[in-house]
C-alpha cells in the first residue's frame, strides 16, 4: 500500500519512469493540454466537471510523492487585461500549499509564450489536465531527486 496521498495508477507510472529534471503540468480547464504538451508527455486527463479536480489539489498530492527542485507558472504579459488585476488569487494558494509540504521553493513566473515552450521539451513527461476555472493556474514542476 503506497504511503504517500498520490493513488492514482496512471501517474504513478509515469512518476516512476521519470527522474531528475523531469518536468509535470498541472493544467487548469482552459489549457490546450492536447495539443500543448512535449514529444514525450503523457496526458492524464482528471477534468471531471468545472472544478473539479483543481490545480491546488493536485499540486498537494504530488509534492506527497515526489521531490520538486523549480515551481513555474504562466506569467501574465503586460498587454492582457488581467495583468492591471495583480498577481491571480491562486498563486497565493500554491505558495501556501509549498509551505505546508515544508518547500521553500518561491514560484517563478514564465511569461506565457516561454511557458508553452518550456511545455514542448522533450523533459515534459507528464500533463495533468484539471478542471480548474482559475484563470492563470497552469503550474509546471520540475523534479528534483531522492537525497
Amino acid at each position: 500500500m503506497l504511503k504517500h496521498h498520490l493513488i492514482h495508477p496512471r501517474i504513478n507510472e509515469v512518476l516512476g519512469r521519470a527522474g531528475h529534471h523531469s518536468v509535470i503540468l498541472i493544467a487548469d480547464g482552459n489549457y490546450p493540454a492536447w495539443n500543448k504538451r512535449g514529444p514525450n508527455s503523457e496526458l492524464v486527463s482528471l477534468n471531471l466537471s468545472p472544478g473539479v479536480v483543481n490545480c491546488a489539489q493536485v499540486l498537494r498530492v504530488l509534492l506527497s510523492a515526489v521531490a520538486i527542485d523549480r515551481v513555474n507558472t504562466m506569467g501574465i504579459p503586460e498587454d492582457d487585461p488581467y495583468a492591471q488585476q495583480g498577481e491571480p488569487p491562486v498563486w497565493v494558494d500554491y505558495r501556501q500549499i509549498l509551505r505546508e509540504a515544508g518547500s521553500n521553493l518561491e514560484l517563478e513566473p514564465l511569461m506565457k509564450w516561454d511557458f508553452y515552450q518550456a511545455v514542448g521539451s522533450p523533459d515534459h513527461v507528464l500533463t495533468i489536465q484539471t478542471g480548474d476555472q482559475a484563470l492563470w493556474a497552469n503550474i509546471l514542476l520540475t523534479m528534483g531527486c531522492r537525497t
